[in-house]
Parts: C-alpha cells; structure tokens; sequence
C-alpha cells in the first residue's frame, strides 16, 4: 500500500509560514535544493492545498526561464509532470498535471492507495496534513528543519489534543545547519 507523507520546511520552533505570511527562510542553498529533487523521486502524486498550489504555480512555466540553472531545470522536468490533486473550495480550474479533487481528503486518499499506481503519496500544506493527521491517514512526518526561530505563523504539526507515537528513520544535516528528520508512524498492530 501506498505511504502518504508530510514533508515541509519548518522552522526551529515548528512554523511553515511566519506571523506576517513571510517564509523567505526557506530559500534552499544547492545541497538542499538537490535533496527536494532527490524527494519528489519518490512522489507519485502530490495533494496540495490551494495556497500551496498557487505557491507552486511558478515551476508551471519556469522552464521557459532561460536563467534556470540545471538543478531548477531538473526539479521542474521532475514536477509538472507528477499528477497533482488541488483540494479547494475558491479554484474553479486548475493548470498543468493538477485536477481539483472531487471528493473529501479521505475518499481522496483511500482511492489512490487502492488503485493503481506507484510512489508516494505527499501531501503538502499544513491546513490539509492537519486534516489528514485528524483522520490517521500520515504515515511519515519528514521535516526540513531551518535554523530560524519565527515566533508564529502557520504550524507544521496540527495542534490536536491526540497522541501520535512516531519512530525516528533517517536524519541528515545539512552544511547550510538545516536538519532533515524524517518519521513513521508508530502503528500498533491489530489484535
């Protein structure tokens, strides 16, 4: 079955957006630029909330950019053409490889890990993983920790007053200090 994962640059004190909408911190240096690529590999589709998918909007036509270098060049051949679901309730169209989803998160997410197709199921935007979180559909948190304390904005963890156990998989740290952590979902077995 297909993994669905969460995975956003955050900063040190969890926020995805600061207090004034800002999330300039982000700006990857070219090591992890390279491993956002090395990521989206792994994707076979992307659930995207509209703010997210409007950020997103950019790579649409990047390559039209003459002064892309090969990194973007290659980040963008790797993502217009991975199938995106918009889940938005002011978008009446959307553009490239995206459709507008046309059921719930749920139904959304049950219908791709039952039918076909390969990869992972990423889901970006801290509003939809907070819904998919509420319904215990994340299998892996993966986490793109900046050196950078913002003081408020958009949380990258949904403030639910739920326990979720999780095991840690993989670190890495980056020369530019910012930490990748990634974890699964500690799932109980059935008895």
């Amino acid at each position: 079955m297909r993994s669905v994962t969460y995975s956003m640059n955050v900063s040190l004190d969890g926020y995805i957006v600061g207090p004034d909408g800002d999330f300039d911190w982000t700006g990857p240096d070219a090591e992890v630029f390279r491993f956002w690529i090395d990521e989206i590999r792994e994707v076979g589709v992307h659930l995207l909330g509209r703010r997210l998918y409007e950020t997103m909007l950019y790579w649409e036509t990047a390559d039209q950019d003459r002064s892309l270098d090969d990194a973007e060049r290659e980040w963008t051949a790797l993502w217009n053409p991975l199938p995106k679901v918009v889940f938005s309730t002011t978008l009446s169209t959307v553009q490239g490889n995206a459709r507008l989803a046309s059921g719930s998160l749920v139904e959304e997410i049950e219908r791709l890990r039952t039918g076909p197709g390969q990869g992972d199921i990423a889901i970006g935007g801290a509003r939809l993983a907070a819904e998919a979180a509420a319904s215990d559909l994340i299998d892996e948190y993966r986490a793109v920790v900046h050196p950078v304390l913002v003081g408020g904005g958009i949380p990258f963890f949904p403030r639910r007053e739920r326990r979720v156990d999780l095991e840690l998989v993989e670190t890495r740290t980056f020369g530019s200090q910012v930490v990748y952590l990634r974890h699964r979902v500690a799932r109980r077995a059935s008895s």
